[in-house]
């Protein structure tokens, strides 16, 4: 028998296992009523710490907030309904997620608009790091998924759903969405909903793919009609597929920030070789360069490093550079086109 057989055997579902394994997702009957109390008042209670995390840029908060948040269990619900072959539990749960998505949301934005701080969409990291997924975040997600599902079908290994919490951001991102809609930030709030998005497909995902290969299709007794099952998860595969794109171009336009951002600071550093001027910042987004240097007397020649930043930095497009003089108390803009 080998390593993996033995892993599958190990952990495989029996029909036994099913009573536990259905009380950790589905609350019917006499324990709805706890669970949707609960549900929403530990939502709401997340909601407003990751919103307050998010504004004041603290790590700390927001990883606190994701321990707090409960919605990953519907989320991890509808899937496992969905390989039970129970459509009503799936949509019972999915509503729920609905149900969740618009509260975080609505929440965060109210916490947005009576925020009496600026809110800096370029320089919070809590905001920037939310508001332009990539592909990467989609293998961690799907990663993290089924990293849930496999937590959620083994008692013993059960302690690490915080973890799991911890490494796919769902309150969080959406959170972000909310905030931005406050302040009229439409593109940030896409963004941000494009995390929240693929992270849920993902779960959808990952956690049923690893739910169906321990078995608990076999092991429940429902079966969905036709190929209802099927059609499910293809729908999903499909979505997840399509929000592949958008993080594909993102991830495209990250690393050629970087790159511009490299090739731009090298110019710069051998443009102030000679000179008493030091690089402070540079800082690529929206088709601007930003340098800052600072230092005291004249530039060397601004021709000189247009010229350099033309033919070694082709992507840099418009270049601004901020000069802070060290011994006078006012600061001088040039545009580079």
């Amino acid at each position: 028998m080998s390593v993996l057989s033995e892993i599958m055997s190990d952990n495989r579902f029996r029909p036994e296992d099913l009573p536990g394994f259905e009380n950790k997702l589905f609350f019917e009957g006499a324990r709805k009523r706890p669970f949707l109390v609960k549900f929403f008042v530990l939502l709401f209670l997340s909601t407003v710490i990751a919103a307050y995390g998010v504004l004041n840029d603290s790590t700390a908060t927001v990883i606190g907030a994701m321990i707090v948040a409960p919605l990953m269990t519907p989320i991890m619900a509808t899937t496992a309904a969905l390989v039970m072959g129970n459509i009503e539990r799936s949509i019972l749960s999915l509503a729920l997620v609905a149900a969740g998505v618009i509260l975080v949301i609505v929440v965060s934005f109210l916490i947005g608009a009576t925020s009496s701080d600026v809110i800096s969409f370029s320089q919070n990291t809590q905001i920037v790091g939310r508001i332009s997924p990539r592909a990467t975040d989609l293998i961690i997600a799907l990663a993290s998924g089924a990293a849930g599902a496999f937590a959620y079908s083994r008692d013993d290994i059960a302690d690490s759903l915080p973890g799991v919490a911890i490494a796919i951001s769902l309150v969080p991102p959406l959170c972000v969405v909310g905030i931005s809609l406050s302040q009229g930030q439409g593109d940030a709030a896409w963004g941000a909903m494009l995390l929240y998005i693929t992270n849920f497909l993902a779960i959808l995902l990952a956690g049923g793919g690893t739910l169906a290969f321990l078995g608990l299709g076999n092991a429940a007794t429902q079966t969905l009609v036709g190929n209802a099952r099927r059609n499910a998860f293809i729908m999903i595969t499909v979505g997840v597929l399509f929000v592949t794109i958008p993080l594909a171009a993102t991830s495209i336009r990250v690393a050629t920030d970087s790159w511009t951002q490299l090739r731009t600071a090298q110019v710069v550093q051998e443009w102030l070789t000679d000179s008493t001027y030091e690089l402070q910042i540079v800082r690529v987004g929206e088709g601007v360069v930003t340098v800052v240097i600072a230092g005291e007397g004249d530039t060397p020649s601004l021709t000189d490093l247009q010229e350099s930043v033309r033919e070694r930095a082709k992507n840099a497009g418009t270049m601004v550079l901020k000069i802070v003089p060290i011994d006078i108390e006012h600061i001088e803009w040039f545009q580079l086109e």
